[in-house]
């Protein structure tokens, strides 16, 4: 079958990836919309005309099986296109000599990474998963010039991260489109029947399954993503509370420590150490305690974080530190069913307040605060889903987050000068006029 017999069958949304050259090529929409038909035929086209290396990319890739290799065969079948030869991990042209690899991302090393950097056009299929790691490593990977990126995706949540990276505010060098089941000239009539059915009876999901509209926030997410950009409102410049610390440790292979620093209703910002033993993580919070006489850090105490907190307890530092298990009973027992549902929970009150509150303005942080999910247990009480979830979607674990919360892991009043001696910085001259200003 020849090339304009296959283009007569793109629909005309779909022209720019055959005549226009973009670096990025941002197609979303609901279901029906025909994308992923689009993309195979406009590539298998494209690979006709000239020697080309695609990429096809998700973010997992278990398999082949996993990625649109069937979707791209299927369409080779049905225009019978004898030039391509389909071979078991890649499809190949034999005239012009075009290659279709496939290749997961999270699961790539930089090494693994580099062998895309002759690729002509990578296409990202199922954006909605791609994580911002990935994309981080992949965006300057694909170097080639001329080179494109082609993404088609189902818009899942307000802040999935490509749709925040790229197609919230495109820049110049970024097409983007959003396609549905009624800028289809071929979209089965079926599909429409079922469209129209769903608009009647749930226009909610019509909405994001028909119309590629993202999730509407409902009572499974527990901070939803408009309540933390309101607080990236710079609105607060001073305030005397006391400091409060809240230190996530890295922990079987993760490799991000995080400080989160905040003063009552304003989150002053965030600190990261990576890939640190546990004796140079206390020393870098030793320091801090020097620098800045928090009032309390509340640490994660599970896994490599109780000998951090060890070390800390032997210089002296008790009356400052507190160790933390996010699986521990919950301080209100019969209301959450652990530490990390109570903690997470006192984050979501204090970012849905009617006071103003402040957090250092970063993306990384809303996907993390937006990415869990509440259920409840046979008790009614609140419990989170696994953090191993949260991680799968992410892509990353969410230490930033977890710091956060952490700084909400009980009250903490003002009690005045905190202590540091001990075995710590303050030398005895200081613990004699200490004890020398004591109201008895």
């Amino acid at each position: 079958m020849n090339n304009q017999t296959i283009i007569a069958r793109i629909p005309r949304a779909f022209a720019p990836l055959l005549t226009e050259h973009w670096r990025i090529k941002f197609y979303y929409g609901g279901r029906g919309g025909g994308k992923s038909y689009a993309f195979a035929d406009s590539l298998l086209i494209k690979g006709r005309m000239q020697k080309l290396v695609i990429a096809c990319l998700r973010e997992v890739q278990d398999s082949i099986k996993d990625s649109v290799y069937r979707l791209l065969c299927d369409r080779i079948a049905f225009y019978q296109l004898n030039d391509y030869q389909i071979r078991e991990t890649k499809i190949e042209n034999k005239i012009t000599g075009t290659q279709f690899i496939f290749k997961g991302l999270r699961d790539q090393d930089i090494q693994k990474i580099k062998s895309l950097e002759g690729v002509d056009i990578a296409w990202i299929e199922e954006g909605q998963s791609i994580s911002k790691k990935s994309w981080d490593i992949l965006s300057p990977t694909i170097r080639k010039d001329g080179s494109e990126i082609w993404i088609s995706m189902n818009r899942e949540e307000e802040n999935d991260p490509l749709w925040i990276l790229l197609a919230a505010a495109p820049d110049e060098r970024t097409l983007v489109r959003r396609v549905n089941y009624d800028d289809n000239p071929f979209c089965p009539e079926e599909l429409k029947l079922q469209a129209e059915k769903c608009r009647k009876e749930a226009p909610d999901d019509y909405m994001h399954i028909w119309l590629g509209q993202p999730l509407v926030q409902g009572a499974a997410k527990l901070i939803a993503p408009q309540m933390v950009r309101r607080a990236f409102e710079a609105k607060i410049s001073s305030t005397d509370s006391p400091l409060i610390i809240g230190l996530d440790i890295a922990r079987f292979g993760d490799d991000r420590t995080v400080f989160c620093f905040r003063r009552g209703r304003w989150c002053l910002k965030f600190e990261t150490l990576n890939k640190q033993d546990i004796v140079s993580i206390a020393n870098y919070c030793q320091g801090i305690i020097a620098d800045y006489a928090p009032a309390r850090i509340f640490l994660d105490a599970g896994g490599v974080g109780g000998g951090v907190y060890d070390i800390l307890a032997s210089r002296g530092f008790r009356d400052i530190i507190r160790a933390v298990n996010f699986g521990a009973k919950a301080i209100l027992e019969e209301r959450y069913a652990n530490r990390r549902a109570e903690m997470w929970n006192n984050a979501a009150v204090w970012l849905n307040q009617e006071l103003p509150v402040q957090l250092p303005p970063d993306e990384d942080l809303l996907n993390e605060l937006c990415s869990v999910n509440k259920k409840y247990d046979a008790r009614g009480r609140l419990l989170l889903e696994s953090k191993e979830d949260v991680k799968k979607r992410l892509g990353r674990s969410p230490d930033k987050a977890d710091a956060f919360v952490l700084t909400f892991a009980e009250p903490v009043y003002d009690l005045g000068k905190t202590k540091t001696f001990g075995r710590g910085h303050v030398v005895i001259e200081d613990m004699f006029a200490e004890v020398g200003e004591s109201k008895w």
